[in-house]
């Protein structure tokens, strides 16, 4: 299964939009904002997932992971702080300040770097997966083709032809163990 392709894209997007969201307006409260309000974090759950999606088609580098999470964290922040105006009290600003931007940038940088390793190791455990599953599945249709099953050949190899098990990565490997047959005692 591709990693482009819409629907595990729409997943991927979805699990990366809700925990970054999460985390984001857990921290900005950690560094002295006001809590955002359910409404502003679905608002924003569906801004993250819509980039999420857009940047998912394809294999991005560290520099656009990077400008799009630091773009969003700076959206977020605002964002909340928007939010949260309701329910400041009138005289008291809204957290900006070198704790407040610590937070965001380091929300930004682990949220970067999570897409770029995060990208590597599902494609390999898709691979991984896609394969597995298609090596059980061949083994099924041997066992059901073994129990007279259709589409399987009543051909049974004779005891010098050598049958690789089907997808196997060394089908076309020769043996060259023992000495050349023209040469064997045997």
């Amino acid at each position: 299964m591709p990693i482009g392709q819409p629907l595990l894209r729409a997943m991927r997007a979805a699990v990366f939009a809700a925990v970054c969201v999460l985390v984001s307006a857990a921290l900005h409260g950690f560094a002295g904002g006001e809590p955002a309000r359910l409404e502003v974090l679905l608002g924003a759950s569906a801004l993250a997932w819509a980039g999420a999606y857009l940047l998912g088609g394809s294999r991005r580098g560290m520099g656009t992971l990077l400008a799009a999470c630091f773009a969003t964290q700076y959206g977020m922040h605002h964002l909340f702080g928007v939010g949260a105006a309701a329910s400041v009290q009138p005289g008291h600003e809204h957290g900006t300040g070198v704790g407040m931007f610590l937070v965001h940038a380091v929300t930004a940088l682990i949220s970067a770097w999570w897409l770029e390793r995060g990208e590597s190791a599902l494609a390999v455990l898709l691979q991984l997966a896609a394969t597995t599953v298609r090596r059980w599945w061949r083994v099924l249709l041997i066992l059901a083709g073994g129990l007279g099953g259709a589409g399987t050949h009543d051909r049974r190899p004779s005891r010098d032809e050598h049958v690789p098990f089907p997808g196997s990565r060394f089908a076309a490997a020769i043996s060259r163990r023992g000495p050349p047959a023209r040469l064997s005692l045997v």
